[in-house]
């Protein structure tokens, strides 16, 4: 790949133009990102491991660097998700899985969002392997976190199966190189209304189940106005307090057919002080109430309220061991909480204290012409040398 790629060295160009040039769309299995990582950690004699998904079809990726002693508890994870958000639609000026540097410049898809930090990490296994290490180091490489971080639900329990507990753990999400300790929870949640059909002049024979839908919507829109107007805020976050929205709705057949189906898919996004299992909970009782009237009308109509994913908030404490370390490595001091969701929410939940630190900005990320500046490439190479020589037994 030509192009001015700075101070990055070799083995990282390498890897960033092998990893750029996968489509791993999350509709598309990651395993040829998974399997070319895994490959490298065992040409290194890195134990490794691929985790699939039920289907067989995806997998995470588990490798650790033992500490100089054998242990391989404890010590840090670097996680990142091996899946992009697709290009369908978007109007690019480049070949989005041709990666190009122009003007200080990578532009392809997951460049930002996150191949760049990948690559960078797997460009420095060798030194890391060479390495007399006071503690472990391990990789937690994850498939569609952009489906609702399902690989990060699911890496926390592949640890723990593999008898691993990280101390800390490294996301590594476009941040600009700060060291981000929260984000807010995401929960989407699905809602099927079972109504019954007649014709559209003999309404009361049958039972709207849009107009209960959009009951259910209305109830919801005053828990997010209830949000905005009352918090509980928290101005580290640009939008201070809990957001959320009613995001697709389908029903009826025919303008003449009263509808006898509706499903809608509401989205929500809390700050640490509101706990999202309560939200899932008014709106299963206000379901609960929907669906008695609606069988006022007719006894087979009612609603369902059903999680169809979720994203646990991140919450660190800015004192915390784990922040001391990213700020000693090379990542920016930050007070400020980021609104997207990652794998760093499941780690969170699962008691390792958590950070997000990578290269890039969020704000290039999943439109077309994504990109990431060789300056913030360079700043995440030099975060993982001194990663590695802090952790050196002998310094």
């Amino acid at each position: 790949m030509s192009g001015d790629w700075g101070r990055l060295d070799d083995r990282a160009v390498e890897w960033i133009g092998r990893l750029l040039a996968i489509d791993s769309t999350s509709r598309l299995s990651n395993l040829p990102v998974a399997e070319a990582i895994a490959e490298e950690c065992r040409g290194l004699g890195i134990q490794v491991r691929l985790c699939p998904d039920p289907t067989g079809t995806k997998a995470n990726l588990v490798a650790t660097v033992p500490a100089a002693d054998g242990t391989v508890q404890g010590g840090i994870a670097l996680s990142g998700h091996m899946d992009t958000v697709p290009v369908d639609g978007q109007d690019w000026t480049t070949e989005p899985f041709r990666p190009q540097v122009r003007d200080g410049r990578l532009y392809a898809r997951g460049s930002a969002d996150m191949k760049g930090f990948l690559a960078l990490v797997v460009a420095a296994l060798p030194t890391l392997a060479a390495a007399e290490l006071s503690e472990p180091v391990h990789l937690a490489l994850t498939f569609d976190e952009e489906l609702a971080a399902r690989g990060g639900n699911q890496i926390v329990k592949d640890l723990a199966d593999l008898g691993l507990q990280p101390r800390s753990c490294i996301v590594g999400e476009p941040t600009s190189m700060a060291v981000i300790t929260g984000h807010k929870s995401v929960t989407i949640v699905g809602v099927e209304v079972r109504g019954a059909a007649a014709h559209s002049s003999l309404p009361a024979e049958g039972c709207n189940a849009i107009e209960y839908a959009a009951r259910l919507c209305t109830g919801f829109r005053q828990v997010l106005d209830n949000w905005r107007e009352h918090g509980p805020y928290d101005d580290s976050y640009v939008v201070p307090y809990s957001t959320g929205g009613v995001m697709t709705i389908e029903g009826g057949t025919a303008q003449n057919i009263v509808p006898a189906a509706c499903q809608v898919v509401l989205e929500f996004r809390t700050i640490p002080a509101v706990d999202p299992e309560e939200v899932v909970a008014t709106l299963h009782n206000l379901a609960a109430e929907l669906t008695e009237q609606m069988r006022a009308e007719h006894p087979g109509a009612g609603m369902v309220v059903t999680v169809r994913d979720s994203v646990p908030a991140l919450s660190t404490d800015p004192g915390s061991p784990t922040v001391r370390a990213a700020l000693d490595f090379g990542g920016r001091p930050s007070d400020e909480h980021v609104t997207y969701g990652t794998d760093g929410g499941p780690f969170c939940a699962a008691g390792v204290e958590t950070v997000i630190c990578g290269p890039g900005d969020i704000a290039q990320a999943h439109g077309p012409d994504e990109y990431v500046e060789i300056a913030q490439l360079e700043a995440c190479q030099d975060f993982l040398r001194s990663m590695v020589d802090h952790l050196s037994v002998q310094r």
